[in-house]
Formats: structure tokens, C-alpha cells, sequence
């Protein structure tokens, strides 16, 4: 996985990015209007409900717009929130609030809607010991925020990115001639530049499954799109071998069932890829 330093560099590229993007040369609509020394308050007000996510974005977002700005929190990241809630105040510069609201609330929106699908399905899964996994099923250019959000919801991050893990899935065994030739490859390659990755390999029946097993090495197989009593044999044959990871299409009806198979973790693309975002407003006070 990345290093808090290298998530605190995506984080700060996002907010100069998004800033960047919304600002330009400037808040045209603010400085046409409202006097530079000007000083207002803010809420940012809950009109839905569901797990609340990017609270403390929020405060570095408004810190990098003003570091005069200051935020009186009221209810903190992960929690559950109702319509008419108050998350926080945000008092300073009239036209820097402005400034970063519309970020502000693009990010916590989106935030708070995987921290809320990911909250469900960990209920989903009490009392199974197997954990949700997000993938890199995320928004080019925010993948950190939404990861973060996954976190929030109490889900794990799988991977970052690419360089982070190998993760050789059907296309990477195809190309390379077969699972056995990807494995024996990947760790000749690993050795040869000196990396120490963790090493995932998909699965697509038990065939696969078996062959996998035959070479050391592996820290999780990937179960993909088994049914439920295939996903049973996996686990079965792996044993305390490496961990299970069960994935493909799984939803809030299917995933305990899959769970219950047995698997150490299942992941899913739609904790990020299938929200609808949390209704939140920044309204002047």
C-alpha cells in the first residue's frame, strides 16, 4: 500500500487541481460584489441521511483556500447523519468560503455517498470475519478521496494503483502464457528490481485454482465469479495457503452468502462506481 506521505501528496494534488479547475483567475461572481474585508459564517447542512465522509477534506480544502479560515466540528467523519444535521460551521473571508464551497461540497457529497454503500455492506457482513475490499473501479483524479471514503465507511483499500501490488488477472495469464509462467515471471521480476510486492492471482474456476497452488509465493488468489458452492471448493483447497478474495459482480443480496463461504475478503467495484452522492448544502448563516 502507499505511504501516508504519498496520500497526503494526492490529497494536496486533488485540492490544487480542483481549485485550479473551479478558480481560474477568479471568483468573478464574489469579487464583483462582496468587499474583500468582508466576513460571513456558514453550516454545511444534511438534507439526506447516511454516513457522513470528508470532514477533515473539507477543513484542508477551505486551509489551502485561506488559512485564516476556522471550523467549529460538530459531528466528526464516519458518522451517521439525518436530514437537517449540522456537520459543521465555517467562519472567515466571505470570498474565500465561496471560493472553496463548491469543492467542499463536490467532495463530501461524493464521499459521504461510498462511505455510506460501504457502511451497508460491512453491516451486511457482522459476525462473518471476512472484510470488503474497494477496487480501482474509482473517478480519474480523485481515486485518494474516494479510497478514503471506502476507509470511512469501515471497508479496507485494496491496492492504490498499479505500482503498489501485482495483482495478474486473466488478461496478465493469457499474455503471458499461462498462470505458472505469470507467477515464475512476476517473481523473477520482482527479484531482478529488487521490489517487495505482494503477489494476487485470479482465479476463473478450480482448475485454476489447483494449478495456482502449485507455486509458492502467492498472498491472495482472487475467486472470480465462482458460485457459491464453487467459492466453498476454493476455499477449501487453499486452506491456510494464502487468503481468499471472492469478487464478481457481488451485491447487498450475495455478499453475505459469500461470506459465508468462507473467503477472507470480497471486493467490489460498485462501493465507487455506483453511488448516488449525499445531498449536502453549504447555506450562509
Amino acid at each position: 500500500m502507499i505511504s501516508k506521505a504519498q496520500f497526503d501528496t494526492e490529497i494536496e494534488l486533488i485540492i490544487s487541481n480542483a481549485i485550479r479547475e473551479d478558480v481560474g483567475d477568479g471568483d468573478h461572481s464574489s469579487l464583483s460584489c462582496i468587499p474583500a474585508n468582508a466576513n460571513g459564517k456558514a453550516k454545511l447542512l444534511v438534507k439526506d441521511e447516511g454516513i457522513i465522509a470528508g470532514v477533515e477534506f473539507a477543513k484542508q480544502v477551505f486551509s489551502y483556500v485561506d488559512p485564516n479560515i476556522t471550523i467549529e466540528t460538530l459531528i466528526e467523519d464516519g458518522s451517521r447523519v439525518k436530514y437537517g444535521d449540522i456537520v459543521f460551521y465555517v467562519e472567515g473571508a466571505s470570498q474565500s468560503i465561496l471560493k472553496a464551497e463548491r469543492l467542499v461540497l463536490n467532495a463530501m457529497q461524493r464521499m459521504s455517498a461510498i462511505a455510506t454503500k460501504t457502511r451497508q455492506f460491512v453491516d451486511l457482513l457482522e459476525g462473518t470475519g471476512t472484510k470488503v475490499l474497494d477496487t480501482r473501479k474509482t473517478t480519474p483524479g480523485i481515486r485518494a478521496l474516494e479510497k478514503w471514503a471506502v476507509k470511512i465507511g469501515g471497508g479496507e483499500n485494496h491496492r492504490f494503483a498499479l505500482y503498489d501490488m501485482i495483482m495478474l488477472k486473466d488478461n496478465h495469464i493469457d499474455f503471458a502464457g499461462g498462470i505458472t509462467k505469470a507467477i515464475d515471471k512476476t517473481k523473477a521480476y520482482l527479484k531482478e528490481t529488487n521490489r517487495d510486492l505482494k503477489i494476487i492471482v485470479e482465479a476463473r474456476d478450480l482448475d485454476e485454482i489447483k494449478t495456482i497452488l502449485q507455486s509458492d509465493g502467492v498472498y491472495r488468489i482472487l475467486i472470480d465469479n465462482f458460485n457459491y458452492e464453487d467459492t466453498k471448493t476454493a476455499v477449501k483447497l487453499i486452506g491456510d495457503k494464502c487468503l481468499t478474495e471472492s469478487s464478481g459482480g457481488i451485491n447487498e443480496k450475495t455478499i453475505r452468502e459469500y461470506a459465508l463461504c468462507g473467503v477472507d475478503y470480497i471486493s467490489s467495484g460498485a462501493l465507487t462506481h455506483s453511488v448516488y452522492n449525499m445531498d449536502l448544502s453549504l447555506k450562509a448563516v
